[in-house]
Order: structure tokens, then C-alpha cells, then sequence
């Protein structure tokens, strides 16, 4: 199967600029686009420091939610932190405990380490995936969803 590539941000709507009061005709209803990006990791083989992904997340762009999906349940639940490569290992997320059922998790803002959720900054940002516990079982796929240059700061 094709894939088509776009150079972003990508917009939709009808009605790019605001020129009168009529809704659907003269008030704008562009939006952007919300992308995302998955990887997944085997903690079969215990702790991960700072693995380092394929996910490059646009500088400037807004981080929506940060999906867990346990696919195979740990052994022991593990502390899984999202990071950058350069702005340490718990940027995105810090330390969501993934216990050890099987599921869709969604940590919020409150699990920590969200300073890079509104703005990803001026240059663009290549995760990594900690897990702090030793397991000889699981796997875990991450989706990072996003506003692509939606540049909050």
C-alpha cells in the first residue's frame, strides 16, 4: 500500500480568516491536523535507561496525549518514563507505573514531567522510553499524539 507525505503543519477547514460574524460563512474554522507517532518496546530483557526510539516529534509542536498500550503484561510493574534525547529521560512523562495487566493506559498531565506538552521548543525532539524495573515479561506500544508547529510558547 502507498503513503503519501505532507510537508506541515497540515490545516483543515473552509474558512481561513475572520472577516464578519456569520458562522459558516465568514468566521474561520481551520484547524490543525493531529498526528501521531508509535513505538514499540519489549520488556522482556528488564530495565530500559533511555531507549532511544524512531519517534522525532516537529519542534514547535503540541503534545496532545501520551497513549500506553500494554500489549503483554509485565511481570512486575515497571515505572516507564518518555523523554528526549537532549532534554533528559522523563521530559514527556515521569514514572507512570504500568502494573501488570494487560490494557490502554492514559496518564494525564499530573503524572509528571508535562513542562514539554504545551511546546516542544524550537528544534525538533527524538524520544526515548525508560522502564526503571526489572521484568522478564511484557510489551508496551506508545503512541505520542500531536499539533505539528502549533507553537504555543
Amino acid at each position: 500500500m502507498a503513503q503519501t507525505t505532507f510537508s506541515g503543519p497540515i490545516k483543515a477547514g473552509t474558512i481561513s480568516n475572520t472577516t464578519g460574524t456569520t458562522i459558516g460563512t465568514n468566521i474561520a474554522n481551520v484547524g490543525q491536523v493531529v498526528m501521531s507517532q508509535t513505538h514499540l518496546i519489549d520488556l522482556s530483557g528488564g530495565a530500559l535507561a533511555a531507549d532511544v526510539t524512531n519517534i522525532v516529534i516537529p519542534a514547535n509542536s503540541q503534545i496532545i496525549d501520551c497513549v500506553i498500550d500494554v500489549i503483554t503484561a509485565a511481570n512486575a510493574s515497571t515505572n516507564l518514563s518518555v523523554g528526549d534525547t537532549v532534554g533528559g529521560a522523563a521530559t514527556i512523562l515521569n514514572t507512570f507505573a504500568s502494573g501488570t495487566t494487560a490494557g490502554r493506559k492514559y496518564p494525564t498531565t499530573e503524572a509528571g514531567g508535562t513542562l514539554a506538552w504545551e511546546d516542544t521548543g524550537t528544534a525538533d525532539i527524538r524520544l526515548t522510553v525508560t522502564a526503571s524495573a526489572a521484568t522478564n515479561a511484557g510489551e508496551v506500544r506508545f503512541t505520542i499524539l500531536y499539533q505539528q508547529n502549533n507553537n504555543l510558547a
